[in-house]
C-alpha cells in the first residue's frame, strides 16, 4: 500500500520544541471547536516518554478545561502512583496547569484484592460520548500504538472493526507489564487523530508501514474515519 492510500497529512518540524508547540495549537483548536459546538470535549492522550513536552505545554493553555474530559490511549496495570503509570505522567505534565480543572477517566481501577477491575474501566470508558473529539497517538519502534503490540495475546480481537469493545486487556512480549488499551474500534471513532513521533528510527518505521509493512499502527491509520495527521521531527 502506498502513502496516498493512507491519506496522511504530514507536518515536519526542526525539533521537539517546535513540534510540541504546533501540536498544542492544533489540539487546543480542536477542543475549542468541540466545546463551542457541543458544550464539552473529550481528549484521548498518549502515554510514554515522548509526549511529556507536548502534554506540559498543553496543560498551560487557556481553555475552559472544566468542560474537557481526558482519558488515555492505554495504561499499564500498575498503581496510579507508579513511575510507570501513564496516569502519573498526566498528573506530572498536563494536570499541572490550567488543565487540572479537567475531568480524568483512568484506564486502570483495582479490585479489593488489588487486581484489575476491568468491568469498572469498561463502564467508565463506555459512558464517554463517541466520537471522541481528539486523539493523540504515540508509536513504538515495533509499530505498536496505544498498547496494540505485535504478538499481543488479544491483538486480533482488539483490531476487529466490528467489535463493540472499547477497552481490552493486553499482554505482549515487548510490553513489560500487562496493559489496558483502547481498541481499534474506539481509536478510529474520533473527529481528529494525531500521530506524534520523534526521531529517524520511528520515521523509518512509519515509512515502512506506509509502504505496506504490517503493524498495528498501520491498521489504525488505515481504518481511521478521519485523515490522520502526523506531527514529527528528526
Amino acid at each position: 500500500m502506498d502513502r496516498e492510500a493512507l491519506h496522511l497529512r504530514e507536518h515536519r518540524f526542526a525539533d521537539g520544541a517546535a513540534l510540541a508547540d504546533a501540536l498544542t495549537r492544533a489540539v487546543v483548536a480542536s477542543l475549542r471547536d468541540a466545546i463551542a459546538a457541543r458544550g464539552q470535549a473529550i481528549l484521548v492522550a498518549p502515554g510514554g516518554n515522548s509526549p511529556r513536552r507536548f502534554l506540559t505545554q498543553l496543560g498551560r493553555q487557556a481553555l475552559d478545561w472544566s468542560r474537557v474530559t481526558v482519558t488515555l490511549t492505554d495504561e499499564r496495570q500498575v498503581a496510579p502512583d507508579s513511575p510507570r503509570a501513564n496516569a502519573r505522567l498526566l498528573r506530572e505534565t498536563l494536570f499541572q496547569g490550567a488543565a487540572a480543572a479537567a475531568r480524568f477517566v483512568p484506564l486502570y481501577a483495582s479490585t479489593a484484592d488489588g487486581h484489575l477491575d476491568l468491568e469498572r474501566v469498561e463502564t467508565d470508558v463506555g459512558a464517554l460520548r463517541l466520537p471522541f473529539d481528539t486523539i493523540v497517538l504515540g508509536m513504538g519502534t515495533d509499530g505498536h500504538c496505544a498498547s496494540l503490540f505485535p504478538a499481543a495475546d488479544h491483538l486480533d480481537e482488539a483490531l476487529r472493526t466490528d467489535s463493540d469493545a472499547r477497552v481490552m486487556p493486553m499482554r505482549a512480549p515487548g510490553a513489560g507489564e500487562p496493559r489496558v488499551t483502547l481498541t481499534l474500534a474506539a481509536l478510529v471513532n474520533t473527529r481528529a487523530l494525531y500521530l506524534h513521533i520523534e526521531g529517524s528510527e520511528k520515521r523509518g518505521v512509519l515509512d515502512r508501514v506506509v509502504a505496506g509493512a504490517p503493524a498495528p499502527v498501520g491498521t489504525v491509520l488505515r481504518q481511521s474515519s478521519v485523515q490522520p495527521q502526523v506531527y514529527w521531527c528528526p
